[in-house]
Order: structure tokens, then sequence, then C-alpha cells
């Protein structure tokens, strides 16, 4: 066992955060050899309780839950920046020619080192993440994520139609890939396969009835794609499934909506869609950067939360500008402030930080397991340090509030708070 002290930050529930100005953290193996949280707390009410176990001290710092990425695509990470007019056009123009070189074991490789190293050094200790369509960008990745002992869903992306040479597959081949890499990887320590068919554009009917098959006959596993991110994309879809009542119906009739399903974008729903969200456990992933970088449209807050389904914040790099997830959070809260209606939504801190944390984890069906502190949680944390640049120490000790306080580390804050990432698993830091 081993506690760390500083202050700490944790929930209780959505949106409720617990701030222990000076607290402790005590992690130790659980009944099946995991490192979790056993206790947290004030420092002076468990320091008794743990008196012989070795406490290493973080004098004014913040101990906060890692953060959980519920969409990121690791080809595209030299995609980053780009410019382009619009989702399509820049798929056309950078991202499908760059991910061509995935089929490369050795640029997988190098991809998913640097990839991997850029998620801990911006304190994301869980993600959901596309590889390209190339069995070999799956293995790397998940290779590189074992490692470190990271808690990451991956999946080859399916995408037989409507693609270039180089990133096209072939039908039943994906399928036989898709089956061979969940048996390889899903369960192995704390990886996950995720099937992905890359949106329904780029799936034939027959690769979809192949995934939702794949889907059915392993429950366990997650789903990931893409829905209702852009209009053009949507009307390509009506083009091709004219009976279809909405885009994200498609995916339904092939069995692709169910609990461990994530979507990423959910900006052109409407309601019959978010209750159809709602009614089959599926995960929307709120991509912010990504969504005012493309000028995609605004994720509708309000109408999510008035259906009830669930959804948490993505970087969506490289459609994302950043990996650091106070970027993420902060282009949330621009996009709650402008995109719903007159008046403008003010999300506030806690639930912005509650958002890319345990909410995140919630809805990847990781509740209790990962994105909090809570005892019997997967201890993975970070380590803020509030006085990271000259602007943050002076705003952050001004902060009268705790939702100041996270506030501040929001709208200032990028990688550099990041002092150190724990990944408890490992017994390393990142």
């Amino acid at each position: 066992m081993k506690a760390y002290r500083a202050a700490i930050l944790y929930f209780t529930g959505p949106a409720q955060a617990v701030y222990e100005a000076d607290g402790l953290l005590v992690v130790g193996p659980d009944a099946q050899g995991r490192q979790v949280a056993q206790a947290v707390g004030a420092y002076t009410q468990l320091a008794p309780r743990f008196a012989e176990v070795p406490i290493e001290h973080f004098p004014g710092r913040i101990i906060a839950p890692g953060f959980v990425d519920m969409h990121i695509h690791y080809p595209q990470l030299d995609v980053i920046g780009s410019p382009a007019d619009g989702l399509l056009p820049w798929l056309e123009n950078y991202t499908f020619p760059h991910e061509k070189r995935f089929s490369a074991p050795d640029y997988s490789a190098q991809v998913a080192t640097f990839f991997i190293a850029e998620l801990l050094r911006n304190g994301v200790t869980t993600a959901l993440t596309f590889a390209s369509s190339h069995p070999e960008s799956v293995n790397a990745l998940f290779a590189e994520a074992q490692k470190h002992q990271l808690c990451l869903m991956a999946g080859k992306v399916l995408m037989d139609q409507n693609a270039p040479d180089g990133v096209r597959d072939e039908t039943g081949q994906s399928l036989i890939d898709t089956e061979a890499l969940i048996r390889r990887w899903h369960g192995v320590d704390r990886l996950g396969y995720a099937i992905t068919p890359r949106f329904v554009p780029s799936c034939s009917e027959a690769q979809l009835r192949g995934a939702g098959e794949l889907a059915a006959q392993y429950p366990e596993v997650w789903i990931q794609s893409h829905v209702a991110e852009n209009k053009d994309e949507i009307a390509w879809v009506r083009q091709l499934y004219p009976e279809a009542r909405s885009y994200l119906s498609v995916y339904e009739a092939f069995g692709l909506l169910r609990p461990r399903a994530v979507y990423a974008h959910c900006i052109h729903l409407d309601d019959e869609d978010r209750a159809l969200l709602r009614s089959t456990g599926t995960a929307a992933a709120v991509s912010p950067t990504s969504n005012l970088f493309l000028a995609s449209g605004f994720f509708d807050y309000a109408s999510a939360d008035r259906a009830g389904f669930m959804y948490g914040l993505a970087s969506d790099v490289g459609g994302g500008t950043s990996f650091s997830p106070f970027h993420t959070m902060l282009a949330a809260y621009y996009v709650g402030r402008q995109g719903q209606g007159k008046e403008g939504l003010s999300l506030k801190p806690q639930q912005l930080w509650w958002q890319h944390t345990a909410g995140a984890a919630r809805a990847l069906g990781l509740e209790g397991v990962v994105g909090n502190l809570q005892p019997g949680c997967e201890a993975d944390f970070v380590v803020i340090n509030p006085q990271a640049t000259p602007l943050l120490a002076r705003k952050t000790a001004q902060a009268a509030s705790l939702d100041e306080l996270l506030f501040a580390l929001i709208v200032l804050g990028d990688d550099r708070l990041i002092e150190k990432t724990v990944i408890s698993q490992a017994g390393s830091a990142g």
C-alpha cells in the first residue's frame, strides 16, 4: 500500500465534487490484485488509520482523477491543425492520405509510442481510440498501451466503400480481422476492443451487418463510430438510406446501438434520436474543439439533459485541436454559451470536469472503475500544479470557492498543469 498527500479532488455523484484542501489518497491491492483507491478524505482523519503506510507528499498540488477521453484518432496525430473547409474535404485531403501509412508496422509503432506518451503527458489515463483500417495499427497501439498499463479501448476501422485505395478494406476480411483482434486483445490487462465502423458512408450494408453480428456475439466489447456531425455527411447518408428515419436509426437497424456503444458528435439530432440513445444505453462523445474547428455545429447540451442519455467529453484529435483536457473543457464551455439559444447555457466547472472524468467513465460503462478516486476505483490520477504559470499562480491564489479554482484551471490551463500522471496498475508515472 501507498498513500499520497495533497489537495484532493474527486466526485460523489454527477457534477458533485469533493475537495479536500489537505487530503490523503490511500492506494493498495484489491482481492483481484488491482491497485485501487482504498480510502480518500481529509489527511487529519485518515493518517492515524494508515500510520504504517508510506506517504508521498505533494505540497501545493492537487491530486485529481486521470482524465477520460471518449473519442480520439491515433492515426490522425500528424493531421492535427490541417486547414480545410469542412469535415469531408478534411478527410479526403488530409486524413485518408495519411492513414495509408499505417499499413507499415514500424510506422504504426513509432506513432503509437508518441501518441501514448502525449496522452499521459496531458493527464489522460483512459481513452476510447480509433486505429486505422490496418490490423497492424491496432496491434501497435495495444502493445504500447499495454507497456504503460493504460486503460485503453481501440479498434480497426471498418471502411469497405467510398474510400481510396490504401485505406479501403475488403468486407469479409475486415470482419475476420476484427474478430481475430477481439480474441487477441480484448480483456488483456486493461485493454478493451471496440468494433469500429468509421461512419455509415464508408461501410457497405454487408459490413455494417457483420459488425452488428460481432457486437451481438461479443456483448462485452465496445462499439464506436460517428453520427450526425456534419450536414453534408447527413445528406450523404440520406442518399444511401432514403427509407431510414434518421442517420442514427441506420446504426440501430444493424444492431449497433447498445450499452458500451459510443457515437462521436451527435450534433444534428432530433428528440426521437435522443430518446433512442437513452433507450438503448448508447452514449455520445462530445468533441467541442473538433466541432468548432471544422464548423460542424454545436452539441445541444440542454436537449441532451432533457432526454437523459449519457455523454462525456472527447478531444477528437486530429479534427480536435488539442490533447489537453483543459482545452476541451473550455471549448465545451464556449459551446454551451454560444450554442444553446439566445441566452446560452453556462456549464459549471464541476459539470465540465465531471464530463471528462467520472461522467465519461459512466458513459463508457466503466463507472466505479476509472475516472474517479472513490474507494474501489483503479487509482489512476494526475498531480496538478495550480502555480504552473505566473498567471495561474496569481489567479488561483485569489480563488474564493471550488468553482472559481476549477474554472481558473480550465480557462488558463494546458499540459503545463500536469506535473505528473500516475498509472497505479503500472506502479509508475507517465
